[in-house]
């Protein structure tokens, strides 16, 4: 009798492990190729060769480019190296890249690993940089003021809170207060992996200002990119291994109410928001299993979507570009600007081309 329970037992639990096998492997997309869509006039942005996780541009062209990310389980060509924000004017006939000097003497260079960033420029027109940091795989917000004279960032704090464990991306609404996603719940690195297999759901969002700080969405497969329309009323949220983009609408007292969500057949990562029309740019990994387990002879692919209309019943879903993973690999981020577009990867090169 006891040996036919263990055998129970121990048939219940592979049938278990086989069911979440499953189910990691269709979260990671991991039987998806994608067919080549090239764009004219494309060129690798010359200077970044260890990855433009997230990028923000300015108004003015002015463009930070977040680079060197070292994340883990994912591979970094520059392992030993801290990471840099790098500056690029997408004016240019030719954009070149230089790495933005950091001063403040409070400010830790040798552990400097930027993720996510987002700008905010005040009424004065100073701007100010928001980066998510992952020091000694920590999480803080790290604030910077832009000093475009002198090419440079002026560290003014460094941010910590409890509610912000794991910090991925982030979206400025103030020169202090912000929105970011959590990617994972644990902070034990078994912990966090054990999360992302069973699939948990557990991650969130959390809305930081200095007199507060609160959840303001939760049940999230690896909460991923944030951004926010053009007039502010609407916050929008990658949920990377659900393959979804959630929108909610934002309230005075800075609370989210979810309004719908979008399913797509690939992992959706950053998300930037042209100033001028309201679409979504989307960054997207077709097949997650090639970004968590990387292998140079078999390297993950590329994918840009455009959002049109993405508040209406029938929002439009394009495909601009996507690659095979000879030219960009792991790509996390796109955005437009005059007719440019300029993609980026957690790891890789970038790319700019014309739309």
């Amino acid at each position: 009798m006891a040996k036919l329970i263990v055998l129970t037992l121990l048939g219940m639990g592979l049938a278990l492990f086989k069911n979440h096998q499953f189910s990691y492997q269709t979260r990671l997309n991991a039987l998806r190729e994608v067919q080549p869509i090239e764009l004219p006039n494309c060129n690798l942005v010359k200077g970044i060769d260890t990855g433009s996780e997230d990028l923000e541009i300015l108004p003015n062209g002015l463009t930070f480019i977040s680079s060197g990310l070292q994340y883990p389980g994912i591979k970094s060509f520059n392992p030993n190296n801290p990471g840099k924000i790098l500056l690029m004017d997408l004016n240019e006939e030719d954009p070149t890249v230089l790495e933005l000097g950091i001063t403040g003497s409070k400010f830790d260079l040798s552990s400097f690993n930027p993720h996510g960033i987002s700008t905010f420029t005040d009424e004065d027109n100073a701007v100010y940089l928001l980066v998510v940091n992952h020091p000694d795989a920590k999480s803080t917000v790290e604030l910077f003021k832009f000093q475009e004279e002198e090419k440079s960032l002026l560290h003014l704090k460094t941010i910590r809170h409890k509610l912000l464990p794991n910090l991925n991306d982030i979206v400025a609404v103030g020169p202090e207060h912000f929105y970011a996603t959590n990617d994972h719940y644990f902070l034990d690195p078994y912990l966090r992996s054990w999360e992302m297999y069973l699939g948990l759901a557990w991650s969130y969002v959390v809305y930081y200002s200095p007199s507060e700080v609160r959840v303001v969405a939760e049940g999230f497969d690896f909460a991923n990119g944030i951004n926010i329309s053009p007039d502010g009323k609407y916050v929008y949220v990658a949920e990377l291994l659900a393959h979804k983009i959630h929108v909610y609408e934002k309230h005075a007292n800075w609370t989210l109410t979810p309004l719908k969500s979008l399913d797509f057949n690939t992992l959706v990562d950053n998300i930037s928001v042209d100033p001028e029309t309201g679409d979504l740019w989307v960054g997207c990994h077709p097949n997650g299993m090639k970004v968590f387990f990387y292998d140079s002879e078999n390297p993950p692919a590329s994918e840009v979507l455009q959002i049109q209309n993405i508040l209406t019943e029938e929002p439009k879903v394009t495909q601009v570009y996507a690659e095979n993973g000879t030219v960009l690999q792991g790509r996390t981020v796109a955005s437009v600007y005059k007719g440019k577009l300029l993609i980026g990867t957690v790891f890789h090169k970038a790319l700019y081309c014309e739309l």
